[in-house]
């Protein structure tokens, strides 16, 4: 795969995730809302992992 490949997986990833907090936070019932916040914060985390984290440039901190 590809990085452009990955970066492309990785942005639908945060993206599912981001839809996935904002259904958590219209959500009525709290155990639904629970599994929904969770889902999203999985998705985000297989993102960084999948993706190089949040697509912002590396930057040498000794620069």
């Amino acid at each position: 795969m590809s990085a452009a490949d990955k970066s492309g997986r990785a942005q639908q990833m945060r993206a599912k995730a981001q839809d996935l907090e904002q259904a958590a936070e219209r959500a009525t019932d709290p155990q639904e809302r629970q599994r929904l916040k969770d889902k999203a914060r999985q998705l985000k985390e297989q993102s960084e992992h999948a993706g190089g984290g949040t697509g912002k440039p590396d930057i040498d901190p000794t620069m």
